[in-house]
């Protein structure tokens, strides 16, 4: 028990670095959906498919081996070795992408759709976020959560402050200021949230940069070759994830009329971030669970407590599924005040549905990551990706960002299903899966009732939400009190 509380204490800490800077974000997102500051829903729409491109390259910039440098970290005697064969190969990969990014600006351009000036601010940004994979990973496995999350907190507010000042207080102030006037220009409102999040980016390296002078920068060919192997299906899959993510956006502005693509875009990125609440809460949970996996591969209790950290995740995910939903319509006043955005509010029960799998997914990853299979984690994430370009393929000129909606929730639960099966048969975890059932049904049924039936009534819904959590406390009496003992 002392195991999952030295768990759930460092995903509270990673939680930390997860929810407040998104919690921060969602400022931007009254900020940037505001009629003052992004005048048309087209235009949020056009930040919002230029992030799309960001989480894809992200993933292909760490090209996996932020995992395969926890997995050798653990598993290597010669850690210093470990560390510098894996900084190094990301410097140079990371390098190769900012020199070709550059030369070849002109025609990324043409093939997004995105507009030059804006390709050169996003190469520089994913280039310094790139050299900070390795210095992150390395807090996260010596068990430095603290210092993990005061790096990430102060990204988030150079980011906002620079949104602020830029994009709120720098028209304003020009008129008086004849130096801020030569930096002030007019119609730069989608150039002033990317510089924003370059400037952010650069604070992050200064911040880390002490990590570079621990590294040795010696490369072992051999160990390199091994961690490549480790790490390349997770490329795979995490190209995948990211299509399942984010690139409905761009198939939305590549099969919608060209008169509503960039607006639909827009409608639809700023309610999906109310579904934020819900993956919040799964990448923190993944941030605290993933060295844990690892660290306790070898323990002879290890199976039993998966089982049991997933059970704990599928109790807490449900109550934060219901409570999203149930006060759904005060979050859309409060965080997207512009009206003009709440036509998509239809898809936020169907993506907080399907971030509730999706990490119930990660956390059913544990039987490959630990067993070194992790070539069926980008097998099954591949599966999911099909699942959704092939459902938006289909149904976005039908339906518009709806189909988006439901292909994000069939692919996600579909991967959970899949990975529960082969993790059956190669490494078996001995899930109480009627319990589990139990909560998903319950939250599912709750949140419907809810959304569907008792919509804006909180009095009701407060009620179901008591409901829920006492059934939950009944079935989990036992490990909450040990989970409270000192």
């Amino acid at each position: 028990m002392s195991v999952l509380k030295t768990l759930y204490k460092q995903t509270f800490i990673y939680g930390l670095a997860t929810v407040i800077p998104r919690m921060l974000s969602f400022l931007l997102v009254r900020l940037h959906t505001d009629k003052s500051v992004l005048q048309n829903v087209s235009d949020y729409g056009e930040v919002s498919l230029i992030f799309a491109y960001f989480v894809l390259f992200n993933v292909v910039l760490a090209y996996g081996m932020e995992t395969a440098f926890f997995r050798f970290f653990n598993k290597e005697s010669n850690k210093d070795s470990v560390l510098s064969t894996a900084s190094v190969s990301i410097f140079l990969t990371s390098f190769l992408f900012l020199v070709i990014g550059l030369l070849f600006q002109h025609q990324i351009a043409s093939i997004t759709h995105i507009h030059v000036n804006y390709i050169v601010l996003v190469v520089w940004t994913l280039f310094l976020d790139a050299l900070v994979i390795i210095p992150f990973a390395y807090l996260r496995a010596l068990g430095r959560p603290g210092t993990y999350t005061m790096v990430k907190l102060t990204n988030v507010i150079v980011n906002l402050v620079l949104n602020i000042f830029l994009l709120v207080l720098l028209k304003s102030l020009a008129s008086n200021f004849k130096l801020l006037e030569s930096i002030y220009v007019s119609n730069f409102e989608v150039s002033y949230i990317f510089i924003s999040n370059l400037l952010a980016s650069a604070v992050t390296l200064l911040l880390l940069v002490r990590f570079y002078f621990k590294v040795t920068y010696v490369i072992d060919p051999f160990l390199w070759k091994k961690m490549m192997q480790y790490a390349l299906p997770i490329l795979v899959a995490g190209v995948a994830f990211s299509i399942n993510e984010t690139f409905d956006r761009v198939l939305l502005e590549r099969l919608l009329p060209e008169n509503i693509a960039k607006s639909s875009i827009g409608m639809y990125s700023a309610c999906y971030k109310l579904a934020l609440f819900m993956m919040l809460f799964s990448t923190a949970y993944r941030l605290g669970i993933e060295p844990f996996f690892f660290n306790q591969s070898k323990n002879q209790d290890a199976e039993k407590n998966y089982a049991k950290v997933l059970e704990l995740f599928v109790a807490f995910g449900a109550v934060i599924l219901l409570t999203v939903v149930v006060f759904i319509d005060f979050l859309k006043v409060l965080l997207i005040p512009n009206q003009a955005y709440w036509e998509a509010m239809c898809v936020v029960p169907i993506l907080l549905l399907a971030y509730f799998f999706l990490g119930i997914y990660h956390n059913l990853s544990v039987w490959y990551k630990v067993t070194d299979r992790t070539k069926f984690g980008a097998y099954i994430s591949v599966f999911g990706a099909l699942i959704t370009l092939l459902i938006n393929a289909l149904f976005i000129v039908e339906f518009n960002y709806m189909a988006s909606a439901v292909a994000t929730l069939v692919a996600y639960f579909t991967m959970t299903l899949l990975s529960y099966y082969f993790g059956m048969k190669y490494y078996p975890i001995p899930y109480n899966i009627k319990k589990i059932a139990l909560y998903i049904c319950l939250a599912i049924f709750l949140s419907a009732l809810s959304f569907y039936k008792f919509r804006e009534n909180y009095f009701l819904g407060s009620g179901l939400i008591i409901l829920l959590i006492s059934i939950i406390c009944a079935n989990e009496k036992t490990i909450i009190k040990q989970l409270l003992k000192r």
